[in-house]
């Protein structure tokens, strides 16, 4: 990497870390620490979202895909389009949850049902959404290890952890949601320019035909199909993708809290219609380029499915083109980090701690005490990341993992917003029915259900929360008037 690059990146995380601090004067309170005041309007709500969701580990994981199934991963990204835009339209559940004024899922829960729910919610919540991001921080060691060419030994991606660790704990803590939204805005902006312009030199670069030609000699010779998941991934697979679509759009509590921000329902409804465009280019666009990165090296996988990516990044971007890239690939990693861990953190504060000493907390308490579980989660992530040895795709893990949070809160959710008879009851047996879903991390899926994939795992796990919804709800009925 050149000096020129180095330079833009310096200067550019520079100028976020500046911000950072700047924002830190405007939080006076935990609804500016949570939620920015509620108040974002539409361009500034539509970039924010689009920037945590197109984080450094999006990047990673959908290259990856790109490489492992060829453009059948494709199909993802329409998945994404058509339910980010159908809920855009509708209003389906989002709509909903801002016209109630909550700051969160769990919040909500509390409303509808009560107590036991809110407190159940959450734990489950921060159980699914921690192991989530427990190999985001190792993805992004791997990302600056390969695009900087380090040495490739464990000792070295350790040392990147800890860096990019407290690079990222130290701009969370100081600003909240403030500093974040900002941060996505400059993210959504580099990052977008640098990937449309990574496809459109690939094109150049590897030539069309070639990129198309080169995909499908590969393809046959692992027997799968260059264009159709049913044949690559099987049937199950597919389904599973649109389920995630629409948690990711509806149900995941980062793109929540951007929508649950927003001044009124009516710009929530525009928010989702404007980013459906981006949820489907923000999938296309990273398997893309890494389509392109295993044309460039002959199908040859050079260290790893993962790695391939920065690797054909380091070689084919001209100088200033590599450092800009580079820079939006760490400010994604850092807009990813910090919208994550500030999603947790006040979770917990909010959900956990407040109602359990009766909501006593003043406003500043919890802010520092969100600060406290900031730390606490960094350390997580940086053990979970070192330890953690699962050989899943990067996206079967995010999705198993999520699948202990949302396969519950999918069905609470929508019975709660829309069905008069759910009971608390139905609630927390669904709930805890998504505790399912960790039998299909790869550890225990090998061990217990061999012939099972994680996906599998996964419709199995929705299916039985909606099972303990209906039959929860019909056996113990609610007696509180809704």
């Amino acid at each position: 990497m050149h000096l020129i690059d180095k330079i833009i990146i310096g200067t550019y995380i520079t100028l976020i870390f500046i911000i950072g601090i700047l924002m830190r004067k405007r939080v006076s309170n935990f609804s500016e620490f949570m939620l920015a005041g509620q108040g974002l309007g539409l361009s500034l709500g539509v970039t924010s979202m689009l920037g945590t969701e197109l984080g450094l580990i999006t990047v990673m994981n959908f290259s990856e895909l790109g490489v492992l199934q060829f453009f059948s991963s494709f199909h993802i990204g329409l998945f994404g389009f058509i339910v980010t835009l159908t809920v855009g339209v509708s209003g389906f559940v989002v709509s909903e949850l801002r016209e109630m004024n909550v700051k969160s899922i769990p919040e909500f829960y509390g409303k509808r049902f009560d107590s036991r729910v809110r407190l159940i919610g959450a734990i489950l919540l921060v159980l699914g959404g921690v192991l989530n991001m427990g190999i985001f921080l190792k993805i992004g060691a791997q990302f600056i290890q390969s695009i900087f060419n380090f040495p490739s030994d464990t000792d070295t991606l350790k040392i990147i952890m800890i860096i990019l660790l407290i690079i990222v704990l130290t701009y969370t803590i100081m600003g909240g949601m403030l500093s974040v939204i900002l941060t996505d805005y400059f993210q959504f902006v580099i990052l977008s320019f640098g990937l449309i312009y990574v496809t459109i030199y690939s094109i150049y670069f590897l030539g069309w035909n070639n990129i198309f030609e080169s995909i499908e000699v590969f393809a046959n010779n692992q027997e799968k199909s260059p264009y159709n998941p049913f044949i690559t991934k099987g049937g199950s697979y597919v389904v599973w993708q649109l389920i995630l679509a629409f948690v990711s759009a509806v149900v995941w509590p980062t793109a929540i809290t951007r929508a649950l921000s927003m001044k009124d329902s009516k710009t929530v409804k525009k928010q989702y219609m404007w980013s459906s465009i981006s949820f489907l280019v923000r999938f296309m666009i990273p398997c893309f380029i890494g389509i392109c990165a295993l044309v460039y090296f002959d199908g040859i996988i050079i260290n790893s499915e993962e790695t391939l990516m920065p690797e054909y990044l380091r070689d084919i971007l001209p100088i200033g083109f590599l450092g800009l890239v580079t820079a939006g690939m760490i400010s994604a990693f850092m807009s990813t980090h910090d919208s994550y861990l500030l999603c947790w953190s006040t979770i917990i504060t909010n959900d956990i701690i407040d109602p359990l000493t009766n909501y006593n907390l003043t406003s500043r308490s919890k802010i520092n005490i969100s600060r406290i579980i900031i730390l606490i989660l960094g350390i997580y992530i940086l053990l979970w990341g070192l330890f953690y040895d699962g050989g899943d795709a990067i996206w079967d893990y995010l999705g198993v993992t999520g699948a202990i949070y949302f396969s519950g809160a999918i069905t609470v959710l929508i019975a709660g917003i829309y069905w008069e008879k759910a009971s608390e009851i139905g609630a927390i047996l669904a709930l805890l029915g998504g505790l399912s879903a960790l039998l299909g991390l790869e550890p225990i899926r090998i061990l217990l259900f061999p012939n099972l994939t994680g996906s599998q795992i996964g419709l199995i796990s929705v299916l039985v929360t909606i099972i303990m919804m209906i039959v929860g709800s019909v056996l113990f009925p609610s007696k509180r008037k809704i």
